[in-house]
């Protein structure tokens, strides 16, 4: 199963890879205003926010579900190589293709949470930073046109269609009361929890769908922001490779230092925008803003709650759902100048959220 998983990984982010660095180019070359790309990248994260509430109140995510998904993803993307020059057709096909995104990776975390340990998790996920590096190098290096990066998106899609198919080997046949379970699961309970993850895909927002036009616009080459997301990613794959004993220690203290680091992060890209080297350093916290804070947190609602594919579902519905969607529709508003101080903001109220859920934790156990 793990080589299997693994090559699942790289090639979903893979795709992930094209969609977020080089789509957004590739949409203002056919003449996208920034605000239109903003909307468009608010598509696709808003229906992965839809989703759990549909698998919570009217269908359980089976086998067959996930299967449609990969189906779609793949469907999809050959969609947009006719569609792209057409905004409105081209933001509908987004929201199938978000949809079959938000349904596939969520079954297929369950799968690896369910059978590997934690230490052995990140060296598995560290496969899809690798697909991502690769793609962004590749394409950094070879695409003379921008429309070609569509492409690699379909191709990308196959290949995670053939292998998460094979993944379906080890998932178990549904059990009957899956309805009734996912009905009894609660958001409440953890509402600053879930809010802190929000804001942090918000404050995410301009980063991943604008840091490449950002870079661009500060005299930055294609290739070298190429090289600044390979370098970010490199740093996500040592933490996923050596976080394992990290994992073993308070999971809601590694979030809050995680959350802290990206405050750091982005007052570093707003106050040295210009400078590659200190980018370069802003890069490096990619290990702990993402890698170490993503896998604390899948991590932590896996042990939070008992309906484990609807609580993942949720973690991508409500963080990179409806948090990056709007964290993609902001950024396209105010971007310019005080983009990366406003996202520092955002993330320093993710901090606090944390904490608030941090104490109310603590005080519901001592009662």
């Amino acid at each position: 199963m793990k080589p299997y998983l693994a090559l699942f990984y790289f090639a979903y982010f893979a795709l992930v890879g094209v969609y977020v660095i080089f789509m957004p180019q590739v949409l203002l070359s056919f003449g996208y205003s920034k605000a239109e790309v903003g909307v468009i990248y608010f598509a696709a994260p808003f229906m992965r926010f839809l989703l759990p509430f549909i698998f919570k109140y009217f269908i359980p995510l089976t086998r067959d579900v996930y299967r449609l998904s990969l189906g779609l993803m793949l469907i999809s993307t050959l969609i947009f190589i006719g569609t792209v020059e057409q905004f409105w057709l081209y933001l509908m096909v987004n929201l199938i293709f978000g949809a079959s995104m938000g349904i596939s990776l969520p079954f297929v975390e369950t799968i690896a949470l369910e059978h590997l340990a934690k230490k052995e998790y990140g060296k598995i996920r560290l496969w899809g930073s690798v697909g991502f590096i690769v793609m962004a190098l590749w394409l950094g290096k070879v695409l003379d046109e921008p429309s070609d990066a569509l492409y690699y998106l379909a191709g990308m899609a196959f290949l995670t269609l053939l292998v998460g198919i094979r993944l379906l080997d080890w998932v178990a046949e549904e059990r009957h009361g899956t309805k009734e379970e996912a009905s009894s699961f609660s958001l409440q309970r953890f509402w600053a929890f879930w809010v802190s993850i929000f804001l942090m895909q918000v404050a995410f927002g301009g980063f991943y769908n604008f840091f490449t036009i950002y870079e661009l616009d500060h005299g930055v080459s294609l290739e070298m922001t190429s090289w600044m997301w390979t370098f970010g990613v490199i740093c996500e794959i040592v933490m996923l490779f050596f976080q394992g004993r990290l994992l073993q220690q308070n999971l809601l203290y590694l979030l809050q230092f995680a959350t802290l680091v990206t405050v750091v992060r982005w007052l570093l890209l707003y106050f040295y925008a210009q400078s590659i080297g200190m980018t370069f350093v802003a890069q490096s916290l990619h290990a702990v803003s993402f890698a170490l804070y993503h896998t604390a947190m899948i991590s932590y609602v896996f042990l939070l709650y008992a309906q484990k594919r609807l609580a993942q579902q949720f973690v991508l519905g409500i963080g990179f759902g409806l948090g990056g969607s709007l964290g993609a529709l902001l950024s396209g508003k105010i971007y310019g100048e005080y983009l990366f101080l406003v996202e520092a903001i955002i993330t320093l109220m993710a901090w606090g959220m944390l904490v608030l859920h941090a104490r109310r934790v603590s005080s519901h156990r001592k009662l």
